[in-house]
Parts: C-alpha cells; sequence; structure tokens
C-alpha cells in the first residue's frame, strides 16, 4: 500500500521530531567537544607558562645580581688572591657539630644547614655558618684589627662597597692575626695588613656572586636549605 502523505509528512523533520532530536543532540554535543579542546589547550598553555617560569628562574641564577656570572673557583682571577683547594665534602652539618677546615679562614667544605644575614658584626660567626655563605658566592670579610679605629675604617669601606650590601658578611675572627683582614670567596682567600679599601673592593668586584657551587644567594636574609 503506498505510504499515505500523512505517515510522510511525520516522517520530515520538524520541531519536536526525531530529526529535530538529533539535530540538538549533534548541537549539545559541540560543546563537550570544545570543552575538551579547551582543557588540552589550557594544559598545554600552563606547561608553556611553568616551563618559561623554570628557565627564568635558571637564569636568574647564573646572571646573579648586576649581571655577575655564578661559577667556581675555576674563575679565579690572576693576582686577586690565591686559590685553595676545594674540600672533597661539601654537605650539611647539624649544628653545633664543627668542621675542621683546609685553610684559616676557610673558603669551601661542610657547613651548617643556616647562613648568616649580610652585615658588619662585631661579634664572631661561626666557621660553619659562613661557609654556607660562601656556598651561595657572598664574600666574607674576617677581621682582627687592634682598635677601635681601625674597626670603625673597615665598617666605612664596607659601606661604600655596594655589592657588600647584599653579598657580603664582614665578622671579627681571632684566628687570624691581629692587625689583619682576610677576605674569603668560594675556594679564594686574601689576607692582608690593616684595611686596604682597594684592595677589598677589588675582591668583590671580581668575586661577589661569581663563584660557589649554588650560585649567587643574596645574603639580605639568612635561611636554611635542604
Amino acid at each position: 500500500m503506498p505510504e499515505s502523505r500523512h505517515r510522510r509528512r511525520r516522517g520530515r523533520t520538524g520541531p519536536g521530531g526525531a530529526g529535530a532530536g538529533t539535530s540538538l543532540s549533534a548541537t549539545r554535543a559541540r560543546p563537550r567537544k570544545n570543552s575538551w579542546l579547551y582543557i588540552v589547550a589550557s594544559a598545554l598553555i600552563a606547561v608553556l607558562v611553568i616551563g618559561g617560569f623554570a628557565v627564568g628562574a635558571t637564569g636568574i641564577g647564573q646572571r646573579g645580581i648586576g649581571g655577575h656570572t655564578a661559577g667556581t673557583a675555576t674563575a679565579y682571577v690572576d693576582g686577586v688572591g690565591v686559590q685553595h683547594d676545594i674540600m672533597p665534602t661539601v654537605t650539611h652539618v647539624a649544628e653545633p657539630q664543627t668542621v675542621e677546615y683546609n685553610s684559616i679562614p676557610p673558603t669551601s667544605g661542610s657547613h651548617w644547614p643556616q647562613w648568616s644575614n649580610c652585615g658588619f658584626y662585631e661579634e664572631e660567626l661561626a666557621d660553619e655558618r659562613v661557609v654556607h655563605n660562601l656556598e651561595h658566592s657572598n664574600i666574607v670579610v674576617s677581621y682582627n684589627l687592634g682598635t677601635p679605629e681601625e674597626i670603625n675604617q673597615l665598617r666605612d669601606v664596607m659601606s661604600d662597597i655596594g655589592l657588600a650590601n647584599v653579598t657580603g658578611v664582614t665578622r671579627a675572627y681571632s684566628k687570624i692575626p691581629v692587625g689583619t683582614v682576610a677576605l674569603s670567596a668560594w675556594g679564594v682567600s686574601d689576607t692582608m695588613e690593616g684595611v686596604d679599601k682597594d684592595r677589598i673592593k677589588t675582591f668583590f668586584d671580581n668575586y661577589a656572586g661569581r663563584l660557589g657551587p649554588e650560585g649567587n644567594i643574596p645574603c639580605l636574609n639568612s635561611g636554611v636549605t635542604p
């Protein structure tokens, strides 16, 4: 029997019909597909952003303060101080455990987990604390001066050296002869009689932020590293 017009009409696409249902289903499917594309795109962007931060942080660590490049004792500048062998063990030891170093003052070796703030100290700071500063490419200035006038002279010199504000720790130190000042960087030291401003500044200009296995970490705020 021929199909009636009524049945053919029912088979046509219309509001609320099967064809409409299929069309609505397809329409509903599109946002779901787009949602997946949005999620994938967002994840990709997040990976790129995180990667960018990681690269940026690495670059900052390598460049350091004022464009200085972090390095090792192989960056020794001929004529500026003397080199020392890097000690074979460079680990954290629990405070107040002591360490036997291969030079006075030390220029490398194991050390306490917490380092020192930048600044000028009239008291002695333990070798085990400031060696951690050296690991961060800081400069440690140790002094055993005989008069308050000499101490004030050194204080004035350190305040005039800009890099000392972010990489310098100056401390009293009884293990060197009276009347001397000793400068320490990672693997390098320089000892002088009295306060020689040009010599101290030259040491900072060449080594501040340049030496040390952990790169250039300012000593503005002390802390504990893993």
